[in-house]
């Protein structure tokens, strides 16, 4: 296709460091997806909101990628949750900077998350510009595999979301398990779903120098035996898992307690702002805190050395609509242990890149984990295994499969007997 992006993604900003907040896989999937979309020739605007009053109103991450600030609401003191009632300010605020650009200045609006949704469906009703909306997580799938202690999402965002997916002229999935809850939860028409797999920097997720290098690097001892969890601190993502895990591995074999480490790579998110220190308060009852490492998020250009020094990333989110994660460990050659849930599906090939556990009995867990570190041949076979799964997914694919939507759905717009492609 020819023309501009608008994308939406109001609720965090992609200039913001994934790992902490509300910033995670949806802000690395959008600017990733944009910078590849520019490269073939697809100018991308993202839209976020606002959140300092000094930051310039329009900011380049590369040539033809730029990030467009809307003012609604204060600038500070406003969480995710709060945001639906700045909806009007929102419209507000996009139709404002619309005002100042061509008609046909944007010829598809992709929005991400339910928030950026609702806002994309009222600025394609006043200016007929199709919407393309990808859910990321829905409310409906989260509330059936909730975490203990965690807060279902509320019934209004559910109620946006079927809102969403009866007005966008396309929805996109991670994979086919989401495609499937698109239509079986909320009703979509199948006709209207397209399956558009993220992808994985395969530049820059490599296995460099391999786990000996990363660890002189990071000043990991040779011997240890690492675990690793890089994501928001939060229930639903499941670190309290891996901290039960670590005691039940120890307590089991008490040998392992001298080389054993879990590092805990993120920050507190959403409801778990107090994770961190329930999690440290959790791991001295269990008498394991000394092998229990807590960082704050890392850069992009440092993470690839954590995921190489690593024995095994483990990934035990209670749902997940993909798992960038997972998918960034392999691509280090790191096998990943995850939990059997959703996109994680797709990321893990169960067996061949790594192990999917059914559940968070952290029981199972230490039965997988401590088989595989008293494997280690087993353990370079999946390595092996990794690298060639996480190679199917790079971002080019995702970038040119996102473009054949919006081609789809231009050519619906301008005629309608047109049908679902191939």
């Amino acid at each position: 296709m020819k023309g501009r992006i608008a994308t939406l993604m109001v609720h965090t900003s992609p200039l913001e460091q994934a790992g902490t907040g509300d910033a995670g896989g949806m802000n690395i999937y959008v600017v990733e997806n944009a910078i590849k979309m520019a490269a073939a020739g697809v100018e991308v605007d993202i839209f976020t909101r606002a959140t300092d009053p000094d930051i310039p109103e329009v900011v380049e991450i590369v040539p033809g990628v730029n990030v467009r600030h809307i003012e609604a609401g204060p600038y500070q003191g406003l969480s995710k949750e709060e945001l639906p009632s700045q909806l009007g300010a929102l419209t507000h605020g996009m139709m404002e900077c619309l005002a100042r650009l061509p008609s046909d200045y944007y010829k598809v609006l992709h929005s991400h998350y339910w928030i950026s949704g609702q806002l994309g469906w009222m600025v394609s009703e006043q200016t007929k510009i199709p919407l393309v909306h990808t859910m990321h997580t829905m409310a409906k799938v989260k509330n059936l595999n909730l975490a203990e202690g965690d807060s279902p999402e509320p019934i209004t965002r559910a109620i946006g979301e079927e809102q969403i997916v009866k007005n966008a002229s396309a929805l996109i999935a991670n994979t086919d398990a989401e495609a499937a809850s698109l239509v079986s939860l909320y009703g979509a028409n199948p006709d209207n779903v397209f399956v558009v797999t993220p992808g994985v920097d395969l530049q820059r997720f490599t296995m460099g120098g391999g786990k000996s290098a990363a660890r002189t690097k990071l000043n990991i001892a040779p011997d240890a035996y690492l675990l690793a969890f890089v994501g928001r601190i939060q229930p639903h993502k499941g670190p309290e898992v891996l901290v039960r895990t670590v005691a039940e591995l120890v307590a089991h074999a008490p040998h392992l307690r001298a080389k054993l480490a879990l590092v805990v790579i993120g920050g507190a998110s959403g409801s778990g702002n107090s994770e961190p220190d329930r999690l440290k308060a959790l791991a001295k009852f269990l008498g394991v805190e000394d092998l229990i490492h807590f960082l704050p998020p890392v850069s992009r250009a440092d993470l690839p050395d954590w995921y190489r020094a690593a024995d095994l990333v483990c990934v035990p989110s209670y749902s997940e609509s993909f798992g960038l994660v997972a998918l960034e460990a392999q691509a280090c050659g790191t096998p990943v242990v995850a939990t059997a849930v959703g996109g994680l599906r797709t990321a893990v090939a169960d067996g061949i890149s790594g192990s999917l556990v059914d559940g968070h009995d952290p029981r199972a867990w230490a039965a997988v984990i401590s088989r595989l570190l008293a494997d280690p041949a087993r353990r370079i076979a999946l390595s092996l295994g990794a690298t060639k799964h996480a190679a199917n997914f790079g971002w080019e694919s995702t970038a040119r499969r996102t473009l054949e939507v919006y081609d789809w759905v231009l050519s619906a717009k301008s005629n309608p007997s047109i049908k679902l492609l191939s």
